[in-house]
């Protein structure tokens, strides 16, 4: 089977696509990132299954019939899941506030949210799921989780999403302050990469 040179990310989300070309780029790998939008737009998906797994299968299922022949889609579903909300924005981490999706109501809501939680009940981790389609029907699957905790205060304008607010596993500033660098060693995003990263070098 041929890997593919180029991946079309079921996304108009220009964070997702200019972070995933930075991790291939600092692995060395020969491989273009292209948005939905270079293809017409992503169509409208309703992330209904319950699971990472589910709607990043969804989303990639509905790009796929879109990209030129021989393209493969990759699709990205990602969250926030924390202890004290048992688990929970997760699946719905980007429709915390509401159907808008705003970063900064999501964020603000957690905030609220956590207000006065104490310090032994605000673990959290990021979990990303990447699913690859390919144009014969393949398929396959891709997990990262960066754990840590959430801080009492936002800190910091870099990352996006909830960001400021999550401090990693080892660090006492969150990833709005801390260097690019870090990010895209720990993320969540950046281990599901290198487990697609592996898959793409491999024989």
């Amino acid at each position: 089977m041929n890997k593919p040179s180029t991946l079309f990310l079921a996304s108009g989300n220009a964070h997702k696509v200019r972070e995933l070309q930075e991790l291939a780029d600092l692995a060395g790998l020969p491989v273009s990132i292209k948005s939905a939008r270079e293809v017409g737009g992503m169509p409208p998906v309703v992330e209904d299954t319950g699971t990472f797994e589910g709607n990043a299968h969804k989303k990639a299922v509905a790009l796929l019939p879109l990209l030129p022949a021989g393209g493969w889609a990759l699709a990205d579903d990602s969250g926030i899941c924390v202890d004290h909300l048992e688990g929970g924005p997760g699946v719905e981490s980007a429709y915390f506030a509401g159907p808008e999706g705003d970063d900064g109501a999501n964020l603000a809501k957690l905030i609220d949210v956590m207000r006065g939680v104490p310090a032994e009940q605000r673990g959290a981790h990021y979990v990303c799921v990447l699913v690859l389609l390919g144009p014969d029907g393949e398929r396959f699957d891709f997990i990262g989780r960066c754990h840590g905790r959430l801080l009492d205060e936002p800190a910091g304008s870099g990352g996006f999403g909830y960001d400021p607010f999550f401090a990693p596993t080892g660090y006492d500033r969150s990833f709005g302050l801390l260097p690019p660098e870090v990010k895209q060693r720990l993320s969540h995003r950046a281990q599901a990469w290198r487990e697609l990263e592996s898959w793409l070098r491999a024989e």
